[in-house]
């Protein structure tokens, strides 16, 4: 006798099952061939839209030419290099204990023939700079501490400084001036102050907020362009994108240390950039705290290294600090790092085609 199935629903159950598992799997392969040839059409266009913006804009193929050593007649610990030209100048520090320091122990100087750096004699170098090599003997005599930390290039101008370190502390310096004419640098030695002056630290304006920008209810708070609004009372640090003070919700919030303070108290600046708001909040006996509100993601980003600098990155694409970037589009990266206090903005290099910055900070 032949066995019959003793639950026919459960076998049409099955059948069903499975075919809905083809009919998914079918589905999946369907989408994903018709992705694949969207990505293939993309690559090709984009790859059509490269060789165009290469005839634009040029390109040029970096590449390793060669390397030479650099050998210095002490173990030494190196500081910094810059190239004048044909020139190069090689800073470094030498312990030497109870022996006078002379430029042979900081210095070194060599001529770049093509191929390989060639060592200057010093003797050359020192009797067309003579008040330099007194300076700098001067220097050693009075510092028994002093040390050399970085050459100093000054932007859109003939100029550039060794700097020396003094004692512990960093901001303790003496620099030495030269000028750059034609390839050849000279001592400068006329009176005045010279001082390397870093560029300045924020490429936009913080704008202080003024008593017509409070708006008063059961929860105040003051208002940044009538797109952001913020507030650090009741117990908190809060930002909200409604004009709304009957109720103190908002899409961002952290405690305070002084709960009673009032909406006075605070002390808020803003900065606007498009699509993205500045904020620089400081609560009532607090230090400032730093955001970045994104109107278009509606989202707020916490950044305390914007205390130190913010600079815009080209075509208004967004701004970038010493730790990290932040773009118009909500993407953002900040390296974590203990020491991003120290660092200062020092210089913007474009490349020759226009398309790429390099952005220069030192600790």
């Amino acid at each position: 006798m032949a066995n019959e199935n003793p639950n026919p629903q459960e076998e049409t159950l099955v059948d069903e099952q499975s075919n809905n598992t083809k009919l998914e799997t079918g589905t999946y392969e369907v989408i994903k061939g018709r992705l694949n040839r969207y990505g293939d059409d993309l690559k090709t266009r984009l790859g059509k839209l490269n060789v165009e913006r290469k005839k634009v804009f040029g390109a040029i193929e970096l590449k390793l030419k060669g390397n030479a050593r650099i050998n210095t007649d002490n173990n030494c610990i190196a500081r910094d290099i810059i190239g004048i030209g044909d020139w190069c100048i090689f800073g470094y520090n030498v312990h030497l204990g109870l022996r006078e320091v002379n430029i042979k122990d900081v210095f070194s100087f060599y001529k770049f023939n093509g191929e390989l750096f060639q060592e200057e004699n010093i003797a050359d170098f020192a009797n067309s700079n003579k008040q330099f090599i007194t300076d700098f003997q001067n220097l050693f005599r009075y510092y028994r501490n002093a040390v050399f930390t970085k050459f100093a290039v000054e932007q859109n101008s003939p100029y550039f400084y060794m700097v020396f370190q003094l004692s512990a502390d960093v901001n303790d310096v003496k620099m030495f001036k030269w000028e750059i004419n034609e390839g050849k640098i000279s001592y400068y030695t006329q009176p005045g102050e010279h001082r390397y002056q870093y560029p300045g630290q924020h490429e936009f304006e913080w704008k202080r907020t003024s008593r017509e920008m409070f708006r008063y209810g059961n929860h105040p708070h003051i208002s940044i362009q009538d797109r952001v609004y913020v507030e650090t009372i009741g117990g908190d640090l809060t930002i909200k994108v409604e004009d709304n003070t009957n109720d103190g919700k908002g899409i961002y919030r952290e405690d305070v240390q002084h709960k009673d303070q009032k909406l006075e108290d605070s002390e808020v600046l803003f900065a606007d950039l498009g699509n993205l708001i500045l904020l620089k909040i400081k609560p009532y006996l607090e230090e400032p705290r730093y955001f970045v509100f994104n109107e278009k993601m509606q989202t707020v980003t916490r950044i305390d290294s914007l205390a130190n600098s913010g600079i815009l990155l080209p075509g208004s694409q967004g701004l970038i600090f010493a730790n990290g970037f932040y773009l118009q589009t909500g993407d953002y990266k900040v390296f974590d790092t203990n020491t991003i206090g120290q660092y200062k903005f020092e210089r913007r290099l474009k490349s020759p085609n226009g398309e790429d910055h390099l952005f220069v900070f030192y600790d």
